[in-house]
């Protein structure tokens, strides 16, 4: 349940007008009244004999009783109460309840104090109302109306409570601007699944991803198909910029423009060049590197390049402060964008629903200081640059390896939050944190199948050697990966990560010790991405020869040992489930 107190007013009869109206896009039904501060109060909406007049005047009958020197200046006040898009349907006598605790609340009428303000609440349309109300009391005194927009969200947190409602989180002025009952029915008459004002912020935030400047920002929302109007200063500087769908037109044919700022804070022009230009005196010597690590044929090494970069990420959130760890929170979504904009069709629907939750939690009052997040930035330039991925081979492999690393990343931004009591970004974060887990088994099923597969080909004293060397550098762990479908996968990568010259005991201590492992569902699964990425070996390894897994160097003697692998290669079904 969302209570929104709207600016207040002069004019009681011009919003009656607009509540009793047909809405700006014909989008009010059955306007009338649900309560009011007198039960015999006429009702327009379902009284023929009534008028809106009428009604107007007994609402300002107190303003007018008193001298006109002491009437408020703008007396007319507004509140609006909405249902989520999940709740049901409330009832006439639920609306009307609804209406008299929010006035109480507010400080507009408790019958228990004695005299309040005349206050009237429409309702026009399923799933929410609008109460007016005259701020003058019946005995002649102002309301105190101090701290009511806290006081109403409290009352909407209790009513959700006793109604079995949505549970929702209060905010704190940091949230994009939700879509209005308006461009909702707009959207729903045009057939659109999401209103303009949704489209444009999630094109915008797309273009943002790791770009560099005004003219690439630019450029990339006019490749959206975007409709742009720059504001400039009389000197010719870049002051702003709207952007609109070309289909999506006023009553007079004309494209319904929005400023970046009322997409999203964060989406303003000043704002967006926060970003870049934090990273400006770095442009040269990284576009010198970006033809060697990226470009067109190479979403693999972008994936590998993003997997790098949010691992060392993760380490801000455990030594860096507030302000660092923000820029990396807001940096990060950047990169859940560029990934959902680039991987293939069977991950990319739980990668959007990702980057479509995160970016609630990209916002908080901690200020980001930009700059410290630029290798975060580079990986989502990286990712751009390197083009759509294939949902197979080394595109495949190195898309479940991002997914793991930035499930971390997420999962302690969630955290983070959490602490600092940050609540609806903690709970977008942790939304964005499931819908990873989602790609993530999308993402992670063939190469850690065909990894499953040459474990169970390893030879059994091979075998027996893997489980104590896990044992070794592991005690606390062990038992329970020895128990995990994903042990023959990390097997196989113990064995390759040891044929290409590595320690893998002191490998694995490593990777395991860095970060936690408490909020996975398969500590294997997640140190087979951690060793391949810390060990450089191929994510994908179908296209090894079967010798990679099946020899191994021991690298404190300095010998080879060669062990076959005999038997039938196993079905699809004793594959590995890879799950976080």
């Amino acid at each position: 349940m969302v209570p929104v107190i709207h600016k207040r007013g002069q004019r009681t009869i011009g919003l009656l007008y607009y509540l009793y109206g047909p809405g700006k896009f014909e989008e009010h039904t059955d306007p009338h009244l649900v309560a009011s501060w007198d039960h015999n109060a006429p009702d327009p909406g379902r009284d023929a004999t009534a008028t809106l007049k009428q009604l107007q005047q007994l609402l300002d009958q107190p303003v007018e009783n008193i001298d006109p020197s002491q009437r408020p200046k703008k007396h007319v006040w507004h509140l609006s109460v909405r249902n989520g898009t999940k709740d049901r349907i409330l009832s006439e006598e639920e609306w009307s309840d609804v209406a008299r605790r929010m006035v109480a609340a507010a400080g507009i009428d408790n019958p228990e104090e004695g005299a309040g303000c005349r206050w009237a609440a429409v309702r026009h349309a399923d799933d929410h109302i609008h109460i007016v109300a005259t701020l003058v009391r019946e005995d002649g005194y102002k309301p105190d109306l101090d701290n009511d927009a806290n006081r109403v969200q409290a009352q909407a947190r209790a009513l959700e409570a006793e109604l079995g409602l949505q549970r929702l989180n209060k905010g704190d002025g940091t949230a994009a601007k939700r879509p209005t009952s308006a461009e909702r029915h707009k959207a729903k008459r045009q057939g659109r699944e999401r209103t303009a004002r949704e489209e444009l912020r999630e094109a915008v935030r797309r273009a943002v991803a790791g770009a560099r400047g005004d003219a690439e920002f630019f450029d990339r929302l006019a490749a959206a198909g975007l409709l742009i109007r720059k504001r400039a200063a009389p000197s010719g500087d870049l002051l702003g910029y709207k952007v609109a769908l070309p289909d999506d037109l006023n009553r007079d044919g004309e494209p319904v423009f929005y400023p970046g700022a009322r997409l999203a804070p964060d989406l303003s022009l000043p704002r967006i060049r926060e970003r870049w230009s934090a990273g400006a005196q770095d442009a040269p010597a990284a576009a010198r590197q970006e033809a060697v690590r990226t470009g067109p044929g190479r979403p693999a090494a972008a994936r590998r390049a993003t997997a790098s970069a949010v691992w060392q990420a993760v380490l801000v959130f455990e030594h860096g402060g507030d302000a660092v760890a923000a820029a990396h929170i807001a940096a990060a979504d950047e990169v859940l964008d560029a990934l959902a904009k680039t991987s293939a069709a069977h991950t990319r629907r739980e990668l959007h629903a990702a980057a479509t939750a995160f970016e609630r939690a990209s916002r908080s009052h901690v200020r980001a200081v930009r700059g410290h997040d630029r290798a975060l930035r580079q990986a989502a330039r990286d990712l751009v640059q390197g083009g759509p991925a294939l949902g197979r081979g080394e595109d495949g492999a190195t898309t479940a390896m991002a997914i793991d690393m930035l499930f971390f990343l997420i999962t302690a931004a969630a955290h983070w939050h959490a602490r600092r009591g940050h609540a609806q970004q903690a709970e977008a974060a942790t939304q964005a944190a499931e819908h990873l887990r989602a790609a993530y088994q999308g993402a992670a099923a063939q190469p850690l199948g065909v990894l499953h597969q040459r474990g169970r080909r390893l030879s059994r004293p091979m075998l027996q050697r893997q489980s104590a060397l896990l044992r070794e550098a592991l005690p606390e762990l062990a038992e329970q990966i020895l128990t995990e479908p994903g042990w023959y996968a990390l097997a196989a990568t113990v064995a390759e990560a040891e044929a290409a010259g590595h320690d893998p005991a002191a490998l694995l201590s490593e990777v395991a010790a860095r970060r936690e492992l408490g909020t996975a569902d398969s500590v294997s699964d997640v140190l087979v991405w951690r060793m391949r990425r810390a060990a450089d070996l191929p994510a994908d390894a179908s296209q090894l020869p079967e010798t990679s897994t099946t020899t191994t160097r021991s690298t404190k003697r300095g010998t080879t040992t060669r062990s076959s692998a005999p038997g039938k290669r196993r079905s699809g079904a004793d594959a590995a489930r890879p799950s976080r």
